[in-house]
């Protein structure tokens, strides 16, 4: 065979080996997740997470501006060349991608580790919600002394860097599997574009550095954390970080970051309501602090000034890179932590 073959095919066999991984989530969890993943995210993190800037963004820049140098120079040479080269640099770029990080897409699912179900009836959505509104209004007036005035969050962000990993010592007291160890999280280099895609953060698989979007409202910036920060602990669903997210938060003494949980659960949880009963949604919206949707509202006015064809294509994009890669929901796998909250919280105290 020749060697020109060889990483064409080499991609042939990843996709059809990932095919059969599907069908062994314990496998992955035992050998990659618990395994291999543990002593390659460590090594990571040691490595990079002392470097005061994102090593993965400038790594992203540069291979974005090679692969656009190459295209240019490689422009007038026959198209099968090119394609070839294409094929040959995605066959290598998708091997690490899943060996560094990707594999934790088919481990077992969070719901199955606690034992909960994934549905839930109206009226129980409803009970939660109304339970999740007390503690979001306990919370804002604990910080603001005014339920009309939003949180303007005081915390600097290596202030809060440092204090997320309390939130997820508290957290893995009962979940040994939610411990967090040997901190990299990062500013974006990237921040500006990352607005303009619509992100507010990302794990590059590639250095395990858990990346935020410095531009977005501080009051969110603990949330967007934490659940980047799920990330990097081995877990690929977005609904999964989103609740593991809102519990680092939420388990955290800073009412700073117990705010940034409260609130963002809080959103989906009546936009899930909105979605079928307006009027209800009204009626519970009149019982949340004002401040709040202040709070709200600066988030939806950040999003509205970013919202360009870059975002429209990078939602398209990002939402069949979600369900290619077992979230079926695509972007619409965020709101589903509402199931696996609703789930958790049947029994216990918020």
């Amino acid at each position: 065979m020749s060697r020109k073959y060889f990483l064409p095919l080499f991609l042939l066999f990843q996709l059809i080996g990932l095919k059969i991984l599907t069908l062994f989530p314990e496998f992955i969890e035992t050998y990659y997740t618990n395994g291999l993943y543990h002593y390659i995210s460590h090594f990571s993190r040691t490595i990079f997470g002392k470097i005061p800037f994102s090593v993965g963004d400038l790594i992203y820049t540069s291979v974005i501006a090679w692969i656009i140098v190459w295209f240019y120079k490689k422009r007038k040479e026959n198209w099968k060349r090119k394609v070839f080269a294409a094929v040959n640099f995605i066959s290598i770029f998708y091997f690490l991608f899943n060996l560094l990080w990707a594999l934790n897409y088919y481990r077992v699912p969070l719901y199955q580790k606690l034992d909960i179900k994934t549905d839930y009836t109206d009226e129980q959505l409803i009970s939660f919600t109304k339970k999740l509104i007390l503690k979001t209004n306990e919370i804002h007036f604990q910080i603001t002394k005014d339920t009309a005035q939003k949180v303007i969050n005081q915390l600097d962000k290596e202030s809060i860097f440092k204090t997320a990993l309390n939130g997820y010592g508290n957290l893995s007291t009962n979940y040994s599997y939610l411990k967090y160890e040997i901190p990299s999280q990062k500013k974006s280099l990237i921040s500006f574009f990352l607005s303009y895609m619509g992100f507010g953060g990302y794990l590059n698989p590639f250095t395990n550095e858990a990346q935020v979007n410095s531009e977005i409202p501080n009051y969110t910036f603990p949330a967007t954390l934490c659940h980047e920060m799920a990330h990097q602990i081995g877990f690929g669903s977005e609904s999964e970080c989103n609740f593991i997210g809102f519990m680092a938060s939420t388990k955290n003494e800073n009412l700073y970051f117990k705010y940034a949980g409260y609130t963002l659960a809080l959103r989906y949880c009546l936009n899930n309501i909105g979605y079928k009963n307006e009027r209800l949604y009204n009626d519970l919206r009149k019982t949340v602090n004002p401040g709040v949707f202040k709070n709200y509202k600066e988030s939806e006015a950040f999003h509205k000034a970013h919202e360009t064809f870059i975002n429209t294509f990078f939602e398209a994009f990002y939402d069949n890179f979600l369900k290619l890669n077992q979230q079926k929901d695509g972007l619409l796998s965020y709101s589903k932590f509402v199931d696996l909250m609703v789930n958790y919280y049947q029994n216990r105290d918020l």
